[in-house]
């Protein structure tokens, strides 16, 4: 066996397999397989991909349209994209310190729920001053979402309930209760969502002047770029992050260590929930205004890709949120530019979705064949003494 007989191995390897560059190498490789993909489904249906891409970058705020309405701009979209990727970039968050856990909350989208309504029926609806109820709003979000997710870390310590159905059965649970209130006390007859939050409440400001523009603002962008630092210090930095990684990586050698397994799991579901909390409010009392019955927002759900394509590492998960949160935005207007049903903009959307997640088992792929690699070159070497 000699070094020629694996040459598209050595080659994947060497281009992915680097210790401190595979973490930025793997996703920009799952990313360009998946935008190949998506203009593959482009090409049979008679589109232009180059055209289609552009077009999700005009709607994201990331490229110049031909025209804008009366006091819009590049700038107005793009702070719209920005209102949208504060509660993602939360959500994934959220995913990620539950992954370094060795836990899978796949129930962001009850704990956004969760969140977003109780602090829609508490503050929402109140008549307090702004400057008391949109901290309020962000308080009773991260208590709301810290409780359920502490509950799905009690399960899996006290009865050792695999916190995936846990928190998928939790799921269902909360959005059925909320739809009962909703439909009993809250809806509006006209939209048959909840009734819309006050003003006062809101974490996304209305109609801001910025010079002849009127544009939102998501004051909640700046607390989730605080909590990208915050939990890249707690992970590197401290005896915590270190003991929970230690539990991810194997819980019987960190028990055996003398860490606290059963602590470190509730207390990583209860940042995870609180982060979900985070996300709730700022979806439901900022991107939107409103909640809908019986609906459990996708943005949970694909916040999971977003972790994994982050690497859950929250540096990562910054650009990666970034990443899918322009790709959904822009896929509307993707959708009115090339002439593609919105079904079409949706698929291309989940296929960048669906490659995201392969990222594990890229770096799987990546060690394995350096083992076998390592193997095979360690096998010449004896072979060429001999």
């Amino acid at each position: 066996m000699n070094h020629r007989t694996h040459p598209v191995k050595r080659a994947f390897v060497k281009v992915l397999g680097g210790r401190r560059t595979q973490s930025v190498a793997i996703p920009i490789f799952c990313i360009v397989l998946s935008l190949l993909a998506a203009a593959i489904v482009l090409l049979c249906l008679g589109k232009n991909p180059l055209q289609a891409y552009a077009g999700l970058l005009q709607g994201s705020g990331l490229f110049p349209k031909d025209s804008y309405a009366a006091h819009r701009s590049i700038l107005t979209d793009f702070i719209s994209m920005v209102d949208n990727w504060t509660p993602m970039l939360f959500a994934a968050l959220a995913v990620a310190i539950a992954n370094k856990g060795g836990l899978f909350n796949i129930g962001v989208s009850g704990q956004m729920l969760a969140a977003g309504f109780t602090a829609t029926v508490l503050i929402g609806y109140s008549d307090l001053p702004a400057v008391v109820a949109k901290p309020l709003v962000f308080v009773i979000g991260i208590v709301a979402g810290a409780l359920v997710g502490a509950l799905i870390g009690f399960l899996k310590q006290r009865f050792n309930i695999n916190e995936v159905v846990s928190s998928i059965m939790i799921n269902y649970i909360i959005q059925y209760i909320v739809s009962f209130f909703i439909y009993t006390y809250y809806v509006d007859p006209i939209s048959r969502q909840s009734r819309a939050v006050g003003a006062n409440a809101r974490l996304t400001l209305q109609q801001v002047s910025i010079g002849d523009l009127n544009t939102v603002l998501p004051i909640g962008f700046v607390l989730a770029v605080v909590c990208v630092f915050v939990l890249r210090f707690l992970m590197n930095r401290t005896k915590f992050g270190f003991e929970l990684k230690a539990v991810g990586a194997n819980k019987r050698a960190a028990r055996y260590a003398g860490i606290p397994v059963g602590s470190r799991i509730v207390l990583s579901m209860t940042i995870s929930g609180a982060l979900g909390g985070l996300a709730g409010v700022t979806y439901y009392l900022g991107y939107y205004a409103s909640i809908q019955p019986r609906t459990l927002a996708d943005m949970g759900f694909d916040s999971i890709a977003v972790a994994l394509l982050g690497n859950s590492n929250p540096v990562g998960i910054f650009f990666s949120s970034f990443l899918i949160t322009a790709i959904s935005k822009g896929s509307t207007y993707m959708s009115s530019t090339v002439g593609v049903q919105q079904e079409i903009a949706s698929l291309i959307t989940g296929i960048i979705l669906l490659f995201s997640a392969c990222s594990a088992f890229i770096r799987y792929l990546v060690e394995k064949y350096r083992v076998q690699l390592e193997e095979a070159d360690k096998a010449m070497a004896e072979g060429g003494k001999a």
